[in-house]
Order: C-alpha cells, then structure tokens, then sequence
C-alpha cells in the first residue's frame, strides 16, 4: 500500500529543451526565479519561497520541503538562492538534463 504523502516529480525539463531550445529554457528558469524572489533582497529567501511556492502550483510544499530545497541549492552559504544558484538546482533536479549537460552548454555558448 503507497503512502499518499509522496511527491511525485514528473521531469518535463527536457522536453522544455527540446521546444525552447537552451537559450529559451534558461530564460523560463529565470522567469520561474522571479516568480519566487524576494523583491527587496532579490534572492529566494525561505519566507519568498513559502509565499510565492503556490504562483509554481507548490501550493502544499511543507516548511522542512523548502528549508531541504534552500539549503541543497544554497552554494555561497548565505541562507538564500541567487538566480544563479536557483538555475543551477533546477537542472540538478532534472536526471536527463544532468546526462545532456555538456551538450546544452555547448548550444548556449554558441548562441551567446
């Protein structure tokens, strides 16, 4: 018998590449960043994150769910996610995107 308390995370990160290209992709991972900034500090601060998770249809994500997520993409330590570090744990979350890595860097270096 499953537990109805299990997250289930459907990856459509790569078929967003695939339509958007890896230029268009990372402008909507910039666009989901700002969704969920924190206007006055211009990072995702815990408390943005929690009110803002809702607009990403995160609506039930738990306190201890978005503490878990700042503090696996927080690289600088400062207790926040710059776009930067909120990109980066966006496409570590993607398994797929992870094996394409090297390619997609190429395509947005060449269209730079």
């Amino acid at each position: 018998m499953g537990s109805k308390n299990v997250v289930v995370f459907e990856d459509f990160f790569p078929a967003m590449v695939e339509k958007l290209g890896a230029e268009g992709f990372m402008k909507e991972l910039s666009n989901g960043f700002r969704l969920l900034v924190d206007g006055d500090r211009g990072v995702i601060t815990f408390e943005s994150l929690k009110r803002n998770s809702a607009l990403l249809g995160l609506k039930e994500m738990s306190d201890e769910e978005a503490t878990c997520m700042l503090r696996e993409g927080d690289l600088d330590g400062d207790g926040a996610l710059n776009e930067m570090e909120f990109c980066t744990l966006m496409l570590r979350l993607s398994p797929e995107l992870m094996n394409d890595s090297r390619k997609l860097l190429v395509e947005a270096i060449v269209n730079f």
